[in-house]
């Protein structure tokens, strides 16, 4: 595995073009979640080299913003064929370092292939305008132009698709760009970097800095040449972004956490439920930010759903993502499954019952059983706190208006899934919850053509969909006088 890999597994941080080591030489290490064992080591960077990238991507943007939008778009399409040419590569290394099964793992490089392809097609569509003018002399124009600099933080679940929706629409618009992957998963960002010279992405354009978070991170909010921060992680995390970034008064775009509820009603066909749930619950190992983090399923409906949704969710094959069949792969780290153990023991002391699963998997690390609770009650943590593992707590509920606000008692707006087979029902709960994306009788719903993202506390701006490029354009008004008209 490591040898398919291998092309693509660059130890070092790309700045303005030359592959270079951090300052001080010191490095982090990296370590696969399956095995406990390294991999390999990449640069700690701090401030000074994440300066000298912002300054490079500065350069490159003076020359970079004049591209046609159609060169632009070229260079995306032939970022999209490189992805798909190697996607057996750049999974067996996304694999490796982030643990999810090989065909998780295509899954998502074939999604960034798709994303990308998206936004060669938008970069020829972000149409200004000319508004009938109230002076007879005069003209109004309205164009869009690319922000600048931005920088990217993304996180390590998935380590190359985050990716694909910042530097995909970045490239589109005419920004260049400086992107930080998380430390636990580091190649798959770095691997960006190397996909970007192949295809002849000019220097600087696209620049990749790993090391010490606090560090590079202060240094993007408040560096006052990046015009926009793009971040996709956790809520607590992106506050902090938000107020460094103020410093500044950049744009930002947050992508942040979610409490996905997963709605089941009585008169919804329960086997499709179970499907949806098994999807939108057990999917990377319950580690997405769209991952349902609380069931509720109506009364007439709980016994049957629980008894089905535990065997589905036994028969799941776990192993290393390498092995042929494994559905879901180990956590990421202990941290991990510590927290996994904390929740699940928080709810059987509240008096939950654990029907199947509930300890670490007997493959030991960090591989954990998929885990079914019922009783579940709102006294319970994970009701309010995103579990990030394979954990499906089911609460029960009598009334469709019970629901919808048990649904909404949350800060987070991120995802939410519903199943029923009344129409009428389908669009007044659609209408009350308040979410940024519904999934109705669907449990996996992110597509390249709809907007991606949230409300409330989770996030600000979307990616994906004509909306994914606006936060990367600024608005640019014109009034031309003085025609003589």
């Amino acid at each position: 595995m490591l040898q398919k890999a291998s092309q693509f597994l660059r130890q070092a941080n790309l700045i303005d073009g030359e592959w270079v080591q951090a300052d001080s030489g010191a490095t982090i290490d990296v370590v696969n979640p399956a095995t406990g064992l390294k991999i390999g080591a990449v640069p700690k960077a701090g401030k000074a080299e994440t300066r000298r990238a912002i300054e490079a991507a500065e350069r490159a943007f003076l020359t970079f913003r004049k591209t046609s939008a159609l060169e632009r778009s070229k260079m995306l399409r032939r970022l999209h064929d490189a992805i798909m040419d190697n996607q057996d590569a750049l999974a067996a290394l996304l694999t490796m370092e982030q643990g999810k099964s090989l065909t998780e793992a295509k899954g998502e490089v074939g999604a960034s292939a798709a994303y990308v392809l998206w936004f060669a097609e938008e970069a020829r569509r972000t149409y200004g305008d000319v508004i009938p003018s109230p002076w007879p002399d005069r003209r109004i124009l309205v164009n869009k132009e690319p922000v600048g600099v931005i920088a990217a933080i993304t996180p390590w679940n998935f380590p190359s698709s985050m990716l694909a929706r910042k530097i995909g629409p970045a490239i589109a618009a005419g920004c260049t760009a400086v992107v930080k992957p998380a430390s636990q998963t580091p190649y798959s960002g770095l691997a960006w970097g190397a996909l970007a010279e192949e295809v002849g992405i000019p220097k600087g354009v696209v620049n990749v800095v790993t090391g010490a978070a606090g560090e590079i991170g202060d240094e993007l909010c408040t560096n006052p040449i990046v015009k926009k921060i793009t971040f996709t992680g956790s809520t607590e995390v992106g506050k902090i972004l938000i107020q460094k970034a103020a410093s500044t008064v950049k744009k930002v775009s947050m992508e942040l956490g979610g409490n996905a509820p997963f709605l089941v009603f009585d008169d919804a066909d329960i086997d499709r439920a179970v499907e949806g749930a098994v999807t939108a619950k057990y999917r990377n190992s319950g580690q997405t930010c769209v991952c349902t983090n609380r069931f509720y399923v109506q009364a007439g409906v709980y016994d049957a759903f629980v008894e089905k949704l535990a065997a589905a969710s036994k028969k799941l094959k776990v192993g290393p993502g390498v092995e042929d069949g494994v559905q879901q792969g180990p956590l990421i780290d202990d941290k991990a499954v510590e927290k996994v153990e904390e929740l699940i023991a928080d709810a059987a002391a509240k008096g939950g019952k654990v029907v199947t699963g509930g300890k670490r998997h007997e493959l030991g690390g960090s591989f954990f059983q998929p885990t079914v609770i019922a009783d579940a009650t709102t006294k319970m943590r994970f009701a309010k706190e995103e579990i990030f593992g394979p954990v499906a707590p089911v609460f029960k509920f009598k009334t469709e208006e019970e629901a919808v606000a048990l649904a909404n008692d949350t800060e987070y707006g991120l995802a939410c899934y519903f199943y029923t087979g009344d129409l009428g029902r389908a669009f007044r709960v659609m209408e009350g919850l308040k979410y940024g994306m519904v999934g109705v009788n669907e449990g996996l719903i992110t597509t390249p053509e709809a907007p991606f993202g949230g409300v409330k506390e989770s996030g600000l701006g979307r990616e994906g969909g004509h909306q994914g490029i606006d936060d990367y354009l600024d608005t640019k008004y014109v009034c031309i006088g003085g025609l003589g008209l």
